[in-house]
């Protein structure tokens, strides 16, 4: 093979307002290496084509098919409402995609009469919410004049409610951002994975197809690269590949992504290569190049870096040794040309400023650093190349990317998506976008430390900084040392309330379900969450139920942290989340739903000043936290 033309693509689903960034990021390195590249976003062209009204009609014929012979009284009540109100749904869908995508700001005022979109579907959480407050909860939301954000809401209500009937009737694999997630998520066997990929196709199988096969003869590829971010990309990423073999199968297809660096490490089962020639672990950049200089007949096979491969029936592992990962300073700006930006909707999922960032509006994506400079919570996957490997660039070095991304792409909203950015290159950043000049927007994720004073956050809002997010975590100082993460309660408070008062939204990410966490030490933690959101230190926060994993100091040393793993016996295809006994014997199960209905009410400004209790069906312990506990950390 000569030098190779390539296509670099990322499965269904992940979001709907931005591209991955995966494919940005390699193409502009491979670019920058003479390479022909190109890549697409099947995903949004995939939701576009089922959110239109030629998709409805196949989706409504789909749906008159399957349930042809099931009483309606029998029949989802997604599907039902549907095809009840089916023309309302075909003259709607395509104008509120318009909305979503920017390009017909009008129609907000008749989205926010609350007369347009049939509410049938997607809008039970709203109408919830409206039972409890009254008809003004939208009211004090957006008040008078947040007709664009009201409009958007609802519009995003409404997509929501079109997937649930694609889910409950066409495809049961199929959700907004992730399609067939179970299927890969830790399973230690490909048999229900490739049960799927060969089964009956779906009508998303074939609207996914069409779509690949139109990339595939305008592009005629050489080399496919297929990016698996999470398992909620692995169904779509494997029948992309069956594809590409059905269509040429002298066509090399190579997986690689976060899915492929934490799940596939064990990776036995030789099957999966009847789908894809080779599978790359880790950085893509350099164990790429070694494989484009393999396929071009200028590398051996045995100096493929971090890769997979069949070799005569069995999974081989290639790791040369004899060049090393490309520096983070040298991986080039990435690019989003080939990208339909003028496409991609902007979603909002709950009227909260800084919930809405993750999915409302386009953002340039960059990477201040490779891996964590902190690199010691114990749930982490720290012994992994993509945290283990600290390596940043300087400030000037990533301030002439972004100012090639504005230059590209004629838009100033940057998403900094470091696992934490390290404080002495954000505050350097800062300092010269502000002696620049330069107007940009940017969020990105942090850790709360003690560096980020007040005059630090003030710098930060002042070049741009709108929102971070962090880990609060467990929310308790004795679990927070037992997890290495290096801040305490006290602490959180006074940087949040530091960010808050620059005019940074700050989002917490909380856990509960730690080893030998107690049940009134996880009501502690909603109690520290409450006087923080009560305090106007965070405005938006999501609980994780902790799951141990194989890469985790948690995995790694249990009997450190008081638990004994359950692992399987025969892994031969994804490892990552491992059963655990915790012989602590609380049931975390009966708090999640609780502490989930506080947040949420938490987030909408609402039961602030409530007892705890009331979020919970069942009985939960009283907890010991001063009321005013937040209050006297800010004041210290």
């Amino acid at each position: 093979m000569t030098r190779p033309k390539i296509l670099l693509l990322t499965p269904p689903m992940t979001q709907l307002n931005t591209p991955y960034p995966a494919t940005a990021y390699l193409t502009g390195f491979l670019q920058m290496h003479g390479y022909t590249v190109e890549q697409r976003d099947p995903a949004i062209e995939l939701i576009l084509s089922l959110l239109s009204r030629h998709g409805l009609s196949e989706i409504k014929a789909e749906l008159e098919a399957n349930f042809e012979d099931i009483p309606v009284e029998e029949r989802p009540d997604e599907v039902q409402y549907f095809l009840e109100n089916f023309m309302t749904y075909a003259n709607t869908v395509e104008p509120c995609i318009r909305f979503l995508q920017g390009k017909d700001p009008s129609l907000a005022i008749r989205l926010s009469s609350r007369q347009y979109l049939p509410e049938g579907l997607g809008f039970d959480g709203l109408h919830q919410m409206e039972e409890i407050e009254g008809p003004e909860h939208l009211a004090q939301a957006f008040g008078n004049l947040g007709i664009q954000d009201k409009g958007k809401y609802l519009a995003s209500l409404y997509v929501a409610g079109l997937v649930s009937v694609i889910n409950a009737g066409v495809d049961p694999r199929f959700e907004l951002s992730r399609y067939g997630e179970r299927l890969a998520a830790s399973n230690p066997s490909f048999d229900d994975l490739h049960e799927s990929i060969e089964g009956q196709e779906t009508f998303v199988d074939e609207v996914q197809k069409s779509i690949i096969l139109s990339y595939l003869n305008d592009t005629q590829p050489d080399v496919v690269g297929i990016t698996l971010p999470f398992p909620g990309n692995v169904y779509a990423g494997f029948k992309i590949a069956q594809t590409i073999k059905q269509w040429n199968a002298s066509t090399r297809v190579v997986m690689g992504g976060g899915y492929v660096n934490t799940e596939l490490r064990s990776l036995k089962d030789p099957r999966v290569f009847d789908y894809v020639d080779y599978i790359c672990v880790d950085d893509g950049e350099r164990p790429l190049l070694n494989l484009l200089e393999h396929l071009s007949g200028i590398r051996p096979a045995e100096e493929l870096m971090r890769t997979y491969q069949r070799k005569d029936g069995v999974v081989v592992y290639w790791d040369s040794r004899k060049t090393h990962d490309i520096p983070h300073k040298d991986t080039g700006t990435p690019t989003y040309r080939g990208m339909p930006l003028d496409r991609y909707l902007s979603i909002c999922e709950l009227p909260n400023p800084m919930h809405r960032i993750w999915s409302d509006g386009r953002w340039n994506k960059v990477t201040l650093a490779h891996g964590c400079y902190w690199n010691k919570c114990s749930f982490c996957d720290v012994t992994l190349d993509y945290i283990a490997r600290y390596d940043e660039a300087q400030a000037d070095i990533i301030l002439a990317r972004m100012e090639a991304l504005i230059a590209e792409t004629g838009q100033t909203g940057f998403h900094f998506v470091d696992e934490a950015a390290p404080p002495k290159v954000l505050l350097a950043l800062a300092n010269r976008i502000i002696e620049k000049g330069l107007t940009v927007t940017w969020w990105g994720n942090i850790r709360f430390e003690k560096t980020f004073t007040p005059k630090v956050a003030q710098i930060l809002a002042a070049s741009g900084c709108i929102a971070v997010s962090g880990g609060l975590e467990v929310a308790s100082d004795r679990l927070l040392k037992l997890m290495s993460k290096g801040v305490t309660v006290d602490q959180v408070a006074r940087v949040t309330r530091a960010l808050t008062d620059a005019g940074i939204l700050v989002h917490a990410y909380l856990m509960y379900g730690f080893p030998t966490q107690t049940k009134r030490e996880t009501v502690e933690a909603l109690e520290y969450v409450r006087q923080l959101f009560k305090a106007g230190c965070i405005q938006s926060a999501y609980w994780h139920r902790f799951a141990a994993t194989v890469h985790s100091p948690v995995g790694k040393n249990p009997e450190k942290f008081g638990i004994r793993l359950l692992p399987h016996d025969d892994i031969q295809f994804a490892t990552n989340d491992i059963d655990f006994e915790d012989p602590t014997g609380c049931d975390h199960e009966t708090l999640g739903e609780g502490l989930k209905r506080a947040l949420y009410n938490y987030m909408h400004g609402m039961g602030l000043h409530e007892p705890l209790p009331i979020w919970f069906e069942e009985p939960i312990p009283k907890h010991k936290i001063p009321a005013d506990f937040i209050e006297s950390a800010l004041a210290r």
